[in-house]
């Protein structure tokens, strides 16, 4: 296509393109393609900056994907790096922030559970972390998921013996608890074992998370020599358990290869342009979980391409270990490793970073088992679409839509009598229940009790108003479907909220149980037609009613959840200077929040840890005529 037959919106991309060329240095750095509302079309890295963005401008060199892409660019924007590896991670880092529609996106934003080791107490705590690490303690992993690392406290306490209880409930334990009697914890809370062997049990476990299990299990078992020959034999048939479970944790196959002690395995797989990446975790020799990754990217972009684009941003928000065993050769293979290896130091974790696509031994059939999960999760997630696809084109063949919805919308609410109110919002399409989009909302109110309506108006009212503002139907996250838990005066309702919003674009159904609440019998209320009901084993039928099930779990749990932590608050916090250490001190010499009510004055003097204001502070919260 020569330049005067390009079209004119492709002609105004490339002439800011070249705009920015003109001030654009040869140094590495990170380049950022801006659309007219100033999102990031694409972000890319280069060596040598103008060199690597000229070649924007050559539009028939281009294919059809990336054309459209210069079409979209009203601005550029650059950083530069000292290094081309500083640049690969600063365009990870600036992906996975912006997630740019021209780019390969890792769409995961979960933190990682870790194992941890307090360090702040004289008899460590064994326990699960996510988040930032604000406690002083060793961390181990990551882990793929919390199910991962709870397995794996498990099998350590029943080796060392650690306890897993918060530091308050060891506190104010008075005898062992469960754990003890089931020979998973030393019981350190009542004093049935010093600090100095408790210590060497901290010492062990260390050990053993430091991939020295083997060094472990012959000191234990030298001391269970030695205890048989004092003829210690409770003692040594204590030890004896304990080798046992070291052993069966310590059982090795592929899931838990032995010449591997800390890596991650991560291996690609694609079928019809999508891309399935599995990773395996393996630290001190174990194997700490696994988990299928599904980036997003063109139909045309290759494993290799989409794997390191993959890697890149995975390990953008923790550390890398120090072998990554890979199922292909990934393109810059070299800088990569350099750009981990940056990133692993930044962590306090080491210095390199080694890439290797093993070809034969035990690494090699780690990577082929982790290929085949990759193989057959994708396979199974094609299948399922597959079979969502078919049931979405029969609800817009139900509800008589113009095409296939792309996004449905379940609304639903739950409550006690007004208190703890949430509604919730839970969305589907054609990957299933999308759960990172999923909404709740606290009410803000007022609500008379058992008015679900005025919390269904608020809930609307909060979302829509707000999908307005960023831009309406064309705003991404618009739903071309909104179902809600209820009959025609329901749907009447929600329609007039719509319409006061000027909302009118969207599909609304209404789904009301049957008589006698019966499921399979439900009337379906929309707009244009009568109500009607659907036989009662009709696969769309079944698809309807698991959506609104599913909003039903998920206004449950949220209510529980909000009422749970209305529940952890006390009277006591709504009295000025009264912090943590006080209110504990109060509730623990008057035992409850009323029994503090109920105290005279002069109990209140003697409490212990209270002043005498802080008292008459507490006596006038609750009594505030002076009665």
């Amino acid at each position: 296509m020569s330049e005067t037959s390009q079209p004119p919106t492709q002609l105004r991309g490339v002439l800011v393109i070249e705009q920015a060329l003109a001030t654009m240095p040869l140094s590495p750095g990170v380049y950022r393609m801006l659309d007219a509302k100033g999102d990031a079309l694409y972000v890319g890295k280069a060596r040598q900056l103008a060199k690597r963005v000229t070649n924007y401008t050559q539009i028939a060199r281009l294919s059809e994907r990336l054309r459209r892409m210069v079409s979209e660019t009203v601005t550029m924007e650059i950083v530069t790096t000292h290094t081309e590896a500083e640049a690969l991670l600063l365009e990870a880092n600036l992906i996975k922030r912006l997630k740019p529609r021209y780019n390969i996106v890792l769409r995961d934003d979960k933190s990682y559970p870790w194992l941890m080791l307090t360090e702040d107490h004289d008899f460590p705590q064994i326990t699960r972390h996510r988040g930032a690490r604000t406690r002083k303690g060793s961390h181990y992993g990551p882990f793929a998921s919390a199910w991962a690392v709870n397995q794996t406290i498990t099998a350590m306490q029943r080796v060392f013996l650690l306890r897993s209880c918060n530091d308050s409930v060891y506190s104010n334990r008075s005898r062992p608890c469960l754990l003890h009697q089931i020979k998973r914890c030393s019981a350190p809370c009542v004093g049935r074992i010093s600090v100095t062997e408790y210590g060497e049990l901290v010492s062990q476990a260390r050990a053993f998370l430091g991939g020295k299990g083997g060094t472990v299990q012959q000191a234990l078992a030298r001391e269970m020599e030695a205890a048989a020959e004092k003829l210690e034999f409770e003692r040594a048939a204590a030890l004896r358990d304990r080798i046992r479970g070291l052993t069966y944790v310590q059982g090795t196959d592929t899931i838990n290869p032995a010449s591997i002690a800390d890596a991650d395995v991560i291996a690609g797989h694609q079928i019809a342009g999508s891309t399935c990446i599995q990773v395996f975790f393996i630290r001190g020799g174990r194997n700490n979980g696994n988990r299928a990754f599904y980036p997003s990217h063109a139909r045309a972009e290759e494993t290799p391409e989409v794997m390191a684009a993959f890697i890149a941003q995975f390990y953008d928000d923790k550390p890398p270990p120090p072998m990554i065993l890979l199922s292909h050769e990934l393109p810059e293979q070299e800088l990569i490793a350099d750009a981990l290896s940056i990133r692993r130091q930044s962590f306090d974790e080491g210095r390199s970073v080694t890439l290797a696509v093993p070809k034969r031994g035990e690494k090699h059939d780690v990577v082929a088992h982790a290929a085949t999960n990759a193989r057959e999760a994708l396979e199974r997630k094609l299948a399922e679409q597959a079979g969502q696809g078919q049931l979405l084109e029969a609800v817009a063949k139900l509800l008589e839509l113009p095409a296939v919805p792309q996004r449905i919308e379940v609304y639903d609410n739950s409550h006690i009598m007004g208190t703890s109110a949430y509604g919730v919002m839970i969305v589907a399409g054609p990957e299933g229940f999308d759960k990172q989009a999923y909404r709740k909302f606290s009410i803000k109110g007022p609500v008379t009790p058992g008015d679900d309506f005025a919390m269904m108006r608020e809930v609307l009212e909060r979302r829509f108003g707000r999908a307005l503002r960023e831009g309406g139907e064309k705003a991404p996250g618009w739903p071309d479907v909104v179902l809600i838990d209820g009959g025609a005066g329901q749907l009447s309702a929600v329609r007039g909220v719509l319409d006061g919003l000027e909302v009118h674009n969207v599909k609304l159904v209404a789904i009301a149980k049957g008589p006698d609440r019966d499921a399979g019998r439900e009337w379906f209320h929309t707009e244009g037609k009568p109500a009607f009901q659907l036989p009662p084993r009709d696969p769309t039928l079944y698809f309807l009613q698991r959506l609104r099930d599913e909003a039903h779990r998920f206004a449950i749990t949220t209510h529980r959840a909000g009422r749970s932590k209305a529940l952890v608050r006390s009277e006591l916090d709504d009295i000025e200077q009264i912090g943590p250490s006080r209110k504990r001190a109060l509730l623990n010499h008057f035992g409850s929040a009323r029994g503090v009510r109920m105290a005279g004055l002069s109990d209140l003097e003697s409490a212990p840890g209270i002043s005498r204001e802080i008292a008459r502070r507490v006596y006038a919260h609750f009594h505030p005529t002076g009665a």
